[in-house]
C-alpha cells in the first residue's frame, strides 16, 4: 500500500527530475516570469510535481531500485488524466506550447525519475566522507553499519529495509563510534 503524496520520499526524487529538466531550457532565464532563484526553482518544480504525482500510475509512486523490473515505459503510459492546471502552467511559462507538448515534457521528466528512482543504491565503501558525519570533524574515520548486520536476516524477514540498503553505512570518528557503540542515547 502507498503512503499519501504528501508523505511520499518519491515525491522530492520527482521534484528534483523536474528542476533537472528544467534547467535544461536556458532560453528560458531571460524571461521575467521564469524562477530565478534556487529557492523559486524549487517551489515551481515542487509544485509541478505535487499537481501531476496524484494521477501518475502507482508503480511510478513506489519507484525504488527494487521495483525496478516491474516499471512501465514512461512513453508507453497513458497521460489522459494529465491536470489541466499543470498543461497551462508549462505553456505560460513557455516550457510547452499545448497538450501534447506538455505530455511530452512530462515523460522527459518520468523517464529521469524512473533512472535516478530506479538506480542502484551506491557501493557504500565509495561514500566516504572527509570529516566526520556527525561531528563534522577532519580526523581519521571508520565506517559503521546504519542497520547492524547481526539484524539483517531480521530487516528483511519483517521488511524492515529492503536488500539494497543492508551495507549502508555511516563515516564516524573513533570518539563518536565509541559513544554510538556503547549504546548512549545521545545520537
Amino acid at each position: 500500500m502507498s503512503m499519501p503524496f504528501s508523505e511520499s520520499p518519491q515525491i522530492a526524487v520527482l521534484a528534483d527530475s523536474f528542476a533537472r529538466r528544467l534547467l535544461s531550457f536556458p532560453q528560458l532565464q531571460d524571461q521575467d516570469s521564469y524562477p530565478d532563484s534556487s529557492t523559486e526553482l524549487n517551489d515551481f518544480s515542487a509544485y509541478l510535481a505535487d499537481e501531476v504525482w496524484p494521477t501518475l500510475p502507482l508503480a511510478f509512486l513506489d519507484a525504488s531500485y527494487e521495483t525496478r523490473s516491474h516499471m512501465p515505459d514512461p512513453d508507453s503510459i497513458p497521460l489522459d488524466s494529465t491536470p489541466v492546471s499543470f498543461v497551462d502552467t508549462l505553456i505560460s511559462y513557455g516550457i510547452a506550447s499545448d497538450i501534447e507538448g506538455a505530455q511530452s515534457f512530462l515523460r522527459k521528466v518520468l523517464a529521469d525519475y524512473v533512472d535516478y528512482a530506479c538506480a542502484p543504491p551506491p557501493v557504500w565503501s565509495s561514500t566516504r566522507t572527509k570529516e566526520c558525519e556527525i561531528c563534522e570533524r577532519e580526523i581519521p574515520l571508520t565506517y559503521h553499519h546504519l542497520i547492524p548486520r547481526a539484524t539483517h536476516t531480521r530487516a528483511i524477514k519483517k521488511k524492515w529495509h529492503p536488500p539494497s540498503m543492508l551495507n549502508s553505512v555511516a563515516w564516524l570518528c573513533r570518539y563518536v563510534s565509541e559513544i554510538h557503540c556503547a549504546g548512549s542515547d545521545t545520537f
